[in-house]
């Protein structure tokens, strides 16, 4: 039976060091490194974010930056490795598409499942506070609570980001 390449998740809060953890992993691959950025600048501030993202990591990697389709990025790659920063900002996108979101992450799963290249997948781990005011919110942390339990399923290792600490959880 043939192995199939790693899948890693890493979860985390804001300024856990989970980009960087993800990052770290990917440098060390053989591979040559795929990062697929999801964010979308909606402001300066965003826009200074995503311009730090891009400083931060290596000018050799190849940079992707696509809001809704990872699946088209995870099936055309080849003898690459996968970074995604992040699922959050992907779940966010499709929900402003006004995707549906059972769907996408459903076909997401399957595409995780059929892989041919290891995958990092980096994403925050929101959903250890207070329930969130209003329906909107709530739906959100619901959803992405949801895609990090089937994700977590499929994954050969998930990492908790901690104070920039890592912490295996499978």
């Amino acid at each position: 039976m043939e192995q199939k390449p790693n899948l890693h998740l890493i979860l985390g809060g804001a300024r856990s060091g989970k980009s960087r953890y993800g990052e770290s992993l990917a440098s060390e691959s053989p591979l040559d490194v795929q990062y697929v950025a999801t964010a979308r600048a909606y402001d300066s501030e965003m826009e200074k974010r995503i311009a730090q993202h891009k400083v931060d990591r290596p000018s050799h990697w190849e940079s992707i930056e696509e809001p809704l389709d990872l699946c088209g990025v995870i099936n055309s790659a080849e003898a690459h490795i996968i970074l995604v920063d992040c699922l959050t900002l992907w779940l966010m996108n499709l929900m402003d598409a006004n995707r549906n979101i059972v769907d996408a992450v459903d076909e997401f799963v399957a595409t995780l499942q059929s892989r041919t290249t290891p995958v990092i997948l980096v994403s925050n781990e929101i959903s250890m506070g207070v329930v969130p005011m209003g329906e909107m919110s709530r739906q959100y942390v619901d959803e992405l609570g949801r895609l990090h339990q089937k994700i977590a399923q499929e994954a050969d290792q998930v990492t908790l980001m901690v104070a920039g600490l890592p912490h295996k959880i499978k």
